[in-house]
């Protein structure tokens, strides 16, 4: 018992300290180049936070989620050109994302397993398709640019520190949301589903209304990640919502570790800093960040963030075994 409080108490510390090290990041880090690079790793990790709800809780594995992301951006950018406010962009691209996400959950879910993967592919290639060739809506490859950041409180966002403070809210306000969901009855109820979907069956529970709605439920969060998205680059193209989005959100939570929430922050910094940060001294930083993930997935293949509470298990095991085995021999020699 002391020991799961003390690995327990280890992930609050660890959450405690990427919160401080986030909260006071504009503080110690002048340069807003750098500033930028963690407003997108908040960003990155909200959606990878959305998508770990389905990948972790509820073991569904999704290759279509930047299409979710892409649809909030979209509609986003598409009604801030049409002279609306920001209240209405907000609202409008949070409530076409949830009618995306049904459609997208009532189709996938008629799958399981390779199927359901399958599936969410090919609805993400055809958002996709809908973003490169819908020319008069999308304006296709060039893109849809806004001029415009809201200014909650009357506060500005337009320089780096500002954005970030905002996006920083934002991502408070969703780990609490996770926090909230993963604690719940729901939550459990989620996670009965993805390991023992036949006896939830038999003890009464609508197993594919959980999933439904726990698919609501991400796709909220990748909707809010891809409005911040669009507010931040002020520019939305087909790329994001490609298949390698798409993957590369994947990979954030499969290297972060899922079914936690620390592990899609941890995977969406990573992705990000080799991505952003690494690329500019290491001209192959794919073949880099491949390698990471080969031996991520070979030594840790629960992810970083379970590997490392292994690890310090281990080495908190072999430290207690080291301190009692010379009192062992005093008594044996007594």
């Amino acid at each position: 018992m002391q020991r799961t409080n003390g690995v327990g108490g280890l992930k609050r510390l660890a959450l405690l300290i990427a919160l401080i090290v986030f909260a006071t990041l504009p503080f110690w880090v002048g340069n807003s180049y750098y500033i930028n690079i963690a407003t997108q790793i908040l960003i990155y990790a909200i959606l990878a936070l959305g998508l770990n709800v389905l990948v972790g809780y509820a073991g569904l594995v999704t290759l279509g989620h930047a299409s979710l992301f892409g649809i909030a951006a979209y509609v986003g950018a598409i009604l801030i050109n049409s002279g609306h406010g920001h209240f209405v962009v907000a609202l409008g691209a949070c409530i076409a994302t949830l009618a995306a996400t049904a459609v997208f959950a009532l189709l996938a879910l008629r799958g399981t397993g390779l199927g359901f993967v399958m599936i969410t592919v090919a609805l993400g290639q055809i958002v996709w398709g809908i973003a490169y060739r819908w020319i008069s809506l999308t304006n296709g490859d060039n893109g849809v640019s806004i001029n415009a950041r809201p200014a909650p409180f009357g506060l500005s966002l337009a320089d780096a520190p500002a954005f970030y403070w905002a996006s920083f809210v934002v991502f408070l306000i969703t780990i609490a949301a996770m926090a909230i969901f993963v604690a719940s009855p729901f939550g459990a109820a989620l996670r009965g589903a993805r390991d023992q979907p036949r006896r939830m069956t038999a003890l009464g529970y609508n197993v594919w209304l959980t999933r439904f709605l726990a698919f609501l439920f991400s796709g909220f969060w990748s909707g809010i990640a891809g409005l911040l998205y669009l507010y931040y680059n002020q520019f939305i193209s087909p790329q994001a919502v490609a298949l390698s989005a798409s993957a590369e959100a994947l990979l954030m939570v499969i290297a972060g570790g899922t079914a936690t929430l620390l592990g899609p922050i941890a995977g969406a910094a990573l992705v990000i800093v080799m991505k952003y940060v690494a690329s500019a001294y290491i001209e192959r930083w794919n073949f880099v960040l491949g390698a990471i993930f080969v031996l991520i997935v070979v030594f840790m293949p629960e992810g970083l963030v379970p590997g490392c509470v292994r690890l310090w298990r281990w080495a908190m095991t072999t430290r207690g075994s080291g301190a009692t085995a010379p009192a062992l021999k005093r008594e044996a020699g007594q």
